[in-house]
């Protein structure tokens, strides 16, 4: 039997794209600057660091974990990378990913020892290290934001850029680093034997130490992945606003987990595609940006993303798997009694 993982397009990727066609249809007729090359650029331009943390998180929530401090680690990211390459002379992109890569990488190690030595559910872990991140954070900047940045970060890159009439319509750095960590995290997960194994400990963790799998260095690949990610999208931010602002990420995480659960990802581990959470960002993203279009509240999208992490949780839980196991078996019996009857 074919393995439903290497399949180019699953159900609910398909209703995605569904969803996000007639969404656009929509907005497309009731506005009139939703469907300009201004504004799409403009989606891809701010989405592109959410799909970073989303292919990050993605390789957690595979693996059967679950990181909500990736954002406010990012913000740190941020900070420690712009202090390092001011000491080092201004530094260059190089030295900035690396450094920023690198940063972010010991954070999420650090979840990751948490969870895996001392046996802590990964959620309480990293409600733990949100809080140590974001306060240690304020309370030794004291909430400063720094401008005096090196020009190579701060130096605008256009990708592409086409005119309109309003002016011009231009793709910027962070969609290309997004597509390259895009591409990335695909090679992680497709083609390599780790990925596979991240895989298998997300669906059955025992099974997985049964056969020989090192669960701890799964664990450490897991959230050091999510942590490489958000220290890239932390620096990609900044270079995008120009600024490093300590709160400018703060409560990221549930716009992107929701958006990766909505893709497809269980929460439980072991399901969950790339593309299925790239469509999941963009469908929150429009959706967002419809509703500014609009003029409809803010507040009307965090009901709505308070709405799809509680849907997916609820159908994550083992009461609903019994429920519906239930249900499966009650009407393979009903047949059996009308015919004995």
């Amino acid at each position: 039997m074919p393995d439903k993982r290497n399949w180019p397009i699953g159900a609910t990727e398909r209703w995605l794209i569904l969803v996000i066609l007639a969404l656009v249809a929509g907005l497309a007729l009731t506005t009139d600057t939703f469907f300009t090359l201004s504004n799409l650029f403009d989606l891809m331009n701010t989405s592109a660091v959410n799909v970073i943390f989303a292919a990050g998180l993605l390789v957690v929530l595979i693996a059967g974990g679950i990181d909500i401090s990736f954002a406010v680690g990012a913000s740190v990211v941020q900070y420690l990378t712009a202090l390092t390459v001011m000491h080092l002379g201004g530094g260059n992109w190089a030295v900035g990913l690396v450094a920023a890569g690198g940063f972010g990488f010991l954070l999420g190690a650090f979840n990751a020892a948490l969870i895996y030595h001392f046996r802590i559910v990964s959620i309480v872990v990293t409600i733990a290290t949100f809080n140590l991140f974001f306060g240690t954070l304020m309370f030794l900047t004291g909430g400063v934001s720094l401008y005096d940045l090196p020009d190579w970060l701060t130096d605008r890159i256009v990708l592409f850029s086409v005119a309109t009439g309003d002016g011009s319509a231009e793709l910027t750095l962070p969609v290309a680093v997004m597509a390259l960590c895009v591409f990335a995290t695909w090679l992680l997960l497709r083609r390599t034997t780790p990925g596979r194994q991240l895989y298998a400990m997300g669906d059955n963790p025992e099974a997985a130490r049964r056969v020989g799998i090192n669960i701890g260095a799964m664990h450490y690949l897991a959230f050091g992945w999510l942590g490489l990610m958000a220290g890239i999208a932390g620096l990609m931010q900044a270079h995008y606003a120009q600024e490093v602002v300590p709160n400018a990420l703060y409560g990221r995480e549930l716009d992107v987990l929701a958006a990766v659960v909505l893709g497809g990802a269980r929460l439980g581990g072991g399901r969950g595609t790339l593309l299925g959470a790239i469509l999941g960002i963009f469908l929150v993203a429009i959706t967002e940006n419809g509703l500014n279009l609009l003029g409809i509240t803010p507040y009307a999208f965090k009901m709505i993303i308070g709405a799809i992490i509680l849907i997916a949780i609820t159908l994550s839980s083992d009461g609903v798997a019994r429920l519906i196991g239930s249900m499966k078996a009650g009407s393979r019996r009903a047949p059996t009694a009308r015919r004995a009857a």
